[in-house]
């Protein structure tokens, strides 16, 4: 049931972003091409999937916030096209394809994750189905988790400590940025959409937060001990890079400890819904059980 939901939701997801694409206007049918070429590569599509199930939680309909369901994979697409960059981790595959830059060329790779970055926004503003008040709530909580107090600081502390070592708490609070701050704004959007109670809605920032971080262990645990294969990227990468990881800062054994923790953090915070919280204690369960 639970993967069932999981790939029916992959495909209005991908349906509505082709959708969008196809909407879109350019200047340059290069960019556009650019722009599709990562968009549409696959994926999880864990942001989208989470906002919806988030929204579930609280109404039981999150297939009608699409529109910001797809705005933020754009926005994760966007950042992982300018992460793949030379400047940054200089990766060539992702998802089992060359990267977006080894494709279409560096400035057009960087033109492309800006222009999916800007349609986000376009996006969101036309969902339907809430209030101007509420939408103007999650375009803050969407734009700030996606600048300098999230995900771009954390990807700025990250090049900033390469080849140098970092203590845990350092590590923990780049990963909430990094990683994490896509994750806590979709929950925290579905969440807001549906109109949560402020109680929920901190339990489910609570298992937002354990979220993100066990992904991003797990994630460090893959690239040792992953298969590139499976993975669709060259395991080894955070060695190569000198990347400070849990792995890196402690051992194998010490990161899956911590992956686990933080899962049941995540669903300790679930405790005070029901069945229809279902879906997101099985991903979170899921995440360090993943080979890729």
């Amino acid at each position: 049931m639970f993967k069932e939901q999981w790939k029916r939701r992959i495909k209005l997801v991908e349906a509505d972003l082709l959708k969008e694409l196809r909407r879109t206007k350019s200047l340059d049918e290069n960019l556009k091409q650019a722009m599709e070429y990562s968009l549409m590569a696959g994926g999880k599509r864990l942001r989208p999937c989470l906002l919806m199930a988030a929204a579930d939680a609280i109404c039981g309909d999150g297939e009608k916030f699409i529109k910001v369901a797809s705005a933020i994979e754009m926005i994760h697409t966007y950042s992982l096209i300018h992460d793949d960059l030379p400047a940054m981790d200089n990766d060539d595959w992702r998802r089992g394809k060359l990267t977006n830059h080894k494709v279409f060329g560096e400035a057009t790779a960087i033109l492309a994750g800006d222009a999916l970055l800007t349609l986000a926004f376009e996006v969101i503003i036309r969902q339907q189905h809430v209030s101007h008040e509420i939408l103007l709530a999650v375009l803050e909580e969407i734009s700030t988790a996606a600048g300098a107090a999230g995900m771009v600081g954390g990807q700025s502390i990250d090049l900033r400590s390469e080849g140098s070592q970092i203590d845990l708490p350092t590590l923990k609070l780049m990963y909430l940025g990094k990683t994490g701050a896509l994750f806590r704004a979709a929950i925290r959007s579905g969440a807001i959409l549906a109109e949560a109670s402020a109680k929920k809605l901190n339990e489910l920032t609570r298992y937002a937060d354990a979220f993100g971080l066990a992904f991003q262990i797990t994630d460090d645990i893959l690239d040792v001990t992953g298969n590139d294969e499976i993975l669709g990227k060259p395991t080894g990468s955070d060695e190569k890079n000198a990347k400070a990881t849990f792995v890196s800062l402690t051992s194998i054994d010490e990161a899956k400890h911590h992956a686990q923790m933080a899962v049941d953090e995540a669903i300790d915070a679930l405790r005070f819904f029901g069945s229809e919280a279902d879906f997101l204690r099985e991903l979170v369960q899921y995440l360090i059980e993943r080979e890729k």
